[in-house]
């Protein structure tokens, strides 16, 4: 249908991926790799994360393929004949994946996602694993933010016109509705995942008739549901009481859902004075709809004024989460071929071995090592999505990813929820990764730096 995303494919990666996998190949270095995907630091201004993209991540995985077509497109790329990429041919993804289920609350420094796979192949998924996850989780956490901000009162995405690419035009409406929003404009997301479709009309409409009330009026007509008409292309005021003389002179009475939309001026006292207009002609339950440049604080902003605003719809600063639009996240080798390997690099420093995290009441978690019991009163945040390279099951329906959204918010802690100055919760780190991570350290100071510390 329509509204599909593309799939990466093999030729979706960065140069020295392929580099790497070649020589890995090469050496005969196929052993088992356990990679892990996570965010360093939480961006300024967020007390959490939502995990998002692992549906795309595992779609894009079941069809890691190398061909003969890829290997050619490697090679002249490389600058190399084609026979010296002949190793690359008929490479696919035939690993396990753990992960945390997309819509769960998660912080910096636990793993979303671990691969274990034989080393190239798992090298090669490197770049659009990153790209998938990170771009999806930094999109889910703005718009959840908003959830927050407006307090109960409905949001919608407007985003499909600001968003960088159809295709995060497609991924911000998924990623809304996973975090609660009422509907988006965009037809094709909400084809594709049963969002509802909502919208209103723009300037031009209003523009092309000689007033407001004959637009409203034509609109109205085409439309025999409910409606919303923008009301501030000249006048605001004026619009309002236009708007309010066409629902009552066409039949649309309280209760139907019809609305006027506010989409800039000083949106507070504008709806104040729109819901007054409203009121006064028997419309209590015309809704005030607010966009324009909308994002989490200029909603809280709006609800801490007491604005009568029934829902807010966001764009472009939600869309391309314009204040934090990328994540510091990284996918770092922690185990090949048994061995617990990490990185010493200042300011990079990495934890060694397969993890899991484990969450007590409260989102308290612990970061762990796979294989450990967990602590008394926990839970385990990663499963196993997939095996033999081929998913366990179907993807979540969009509901059921949303349960788990709205139960990990309920239990975020307030400071983590607010939307200015947020204080994160810090995972704490189990005694048994905590001693891995120091044997691990001087073995390799020991081997590299003759037992000198490493600048890390």
């Amino acid at each position: 249908m329509s509204g599909q995303l593309t799939v990466p494919g093999a030729l979706t990666t960065d140069l020295y991926e392929v580099g790497m996998a070649l020589a890995y190949l090469r050496d005969g270095m196929t052993g088992e790799a356990v990679f892990g995907l996570f965010v360093r630091k939480l961006p300024p201004r967020r007390g959490f994360l939502v995990a998002a993209g692992l549906e795309s991540a595992l779609s894009y995985l079941e069809g890691l393929r190398v061909g003969h077509t890829e290997a050619a497109a490697f090679a002249e790329a490389l600058h190399r004949p084609v026979e010296d990429l002949e190793p690359l041919v008929g490479l696919e993804f035939t690993g396990e994946v753990r992960a945390v289920p997309e819509g769960r609350i998660v912080f910096a420094g636990e793993p979303l996602l671990e691969v274990r796979a034989p080393l190239p192949q798992a090298q090669l998924a490197e770049t659009s694993l990153l790209n998938l996850i990170s771009h999806q989780t930094a999109v889910a956490s703005k718009a959840a933010r908003c959830r927050i901000a407006a307090a109960g009162r409905p949001v919608v995405d407007f985003s499909l016109r600001r968003t960088q690419g159809v295709e995060a035009g497609l991924r911000m409406a998924r990623l809304g509705a996973l975090v609660g929003f009422a509907g988006t404009s965009n037809v094709a997301a909400a084809t594709a995942y049963g969002i509802p479709a909502v919208g209103t009309m723009a300037h031009s409409f209003v523009e092309a008739y000689e007033d407001e009330e004959a637009a409203f009026r034509a609109f109205a007509r085409a439309h025999p549901g409910p409606v919303t008409f923008l009301v501030d292309t000249y006048d605001t005021e004026e619009g309002v009481a236009t708007a309010a003389r066409v629902l009552r002179d066409l039949g649309h009475v309280p209760g139907t859902g019809c609305g006027v939309r506010l989409d800039s001026g000083d949106l507070g006292d504008l709806a104040v004075r729109a819901r007054r207009i409203l009121d006064a002609a028997g419309l209590g339950e015309v809704r005030i709809v607010a966009s324009g440049g909308l994002d989490e604080d200029a909603i809280e902003a709006l609800v801490r004024s007491g604005a009568p605003v029934d829902v807010y719809a966001v764009g472009t600063r939600v869309g391309v989460s314009a204040d934090a639009p990328y994540l510091d996240s990284a996918y770092k080798l922690a185990v090949y071929d048994g061995r617990p390997v990490m990185k010493l690099s200042a300011g990079k420093v990495t934890a060694p071995g397969a993890k899991q995290v484990f969450r007590g009441p409260g989102l308290a978690d612990t970061v762990g090592l796979w294989d450990e019991a967990p602590p008394p009163g926990t839970e385990p945040l990663l499963g196993t999505v997939m095996s033999g390279g081929h998913r366990v099951a179907g993807p979540a329906p969009l509901p059921a990813v949303r349960e788990r959204f709205e139960a990990d918010l309920a239990a975020l802690p307030e400071e983590a929820r607010r939307i200015a100055d947020p204080v994160a919760p810090r995972p704490a780190v189990s005694g048994a990764l905590a001693e891995l991570t120091e044997r691990v350290r001087h073995r390799i100071e020991r081997r590299v730096f003759g037992g000198r510390a490493a600048d890390g």
